[in-house]
């Protein structure tokens, strides 16, 4: 989609499909209704599946043409977020197909360069009031709250998202120049890199990345583990070395959405 800079019907569909692990495309059945879980009532009832088409495309010209309305991308997101959910294509998906549409607007609209600010932790803590929003501009055309709960889940997403880079940076400097220093026979910035593209590494990982036999590979791991800053977990015969520094930056990170 950057490429093009515009988002395809295709796209919607291929991101249901990766999510869904189904071919099941938009909905041809009627029936589909949103029920509140504590209660069984049936507080929403998507468009019917005949009209699916119409309102996707309308959902991609909002999308796609940034000259047509005069809003600031943040607004017209929490716009377009409300019009995908209530449209709800698909049978099972909708939530998180459109949590990553967010992502791709802002992309789209330059305030973004990678997909970091993801909407999904804010709203899971918030599920209840995100879905009584929803509600409340369906039955009561109350935009203003709707819009100031998404700029909220912004502005918290952000400031968790810089702040667990910025660690992370942080994190791999420490690694690589205590790295450096005890093992400079085997140091070297793939290592590093390995080290935290996951939050775990495995033997064969390390092996495949640095080019070395499965056996070198698994002292250099043993050797970062008897120093701490690796643990190892086996599970199944298969060991795990878990990044400890990043594992604790990634679970700071989802409980500060809480405290922001």
């Amino acid at each position: 989609m950057k490429k093009r800079s515009l988002l395809s019907r295709n796209d919607i569909l291929a991101i249901q499909e990766t999510l869904q692990h189904n071919q099941a495309g938009f909905r041809k059945l009627p029936g589909t209704a949103l029920v509140n879980d504590r209660t069984k009532e049936v507080v929403y009832n998507p468009p019917d599946p005949q009209h699916i088409d119409t309102l996707m495309d309308n959902f991609l010209l909002y999308f796609n043409d940034a000259s047509a309305w005069d809003l600031d991308p943040l607004i017209k997101m929490a716009v377009l977020h409300y019009q995908f959910e209530s449209i709800h294509p698909f049978y099972d998906g909708n939530g998180r197909t459109g949590r990553i549409l967010n992502v791709l607007y802002l992309v789209k609209e330059g305030l973004l360069d990678f997909p970091i600010v993801y909407l999904s932790r804010f709203i899971n803590v918030n599920k209840g009031r995100y879905y009584a929003l929803l509600q409340a501009v369906r039955d009561e055309n109350s935009w203003e709250e709707w819009v100031l709960f998404i700029l909220e889940g912004v502005a918290r997403t952000s400031l968790t998202s810089c702040k667990m880079v910025s660690e992370i940076r942080d994190a791999m400097q420490s690694y690589k120049h205590e790295i450096r220093s005890k093992y400079p026979k085997f140091y070297s910035q793939d290592l590093i890199n390995n080290l935290f593209f996951y939050p775990y590494t495995k033997i064969n990982y390390v092996s495949k990345e640095l080019d070395t036999s499965y056996q070198t590979a698994r002292k250099y791991l043993e050797l970062l583990t008897d120093d701490g800053l690796l643990e190892k977990r086996t599970i199944w015969r298969t060991s795990y070395y878990i990044n400890k520094a990043l594992m604790t930056i990634l679970y700071n990170a989802e409980r500060d959405v809480l405290r922001l």
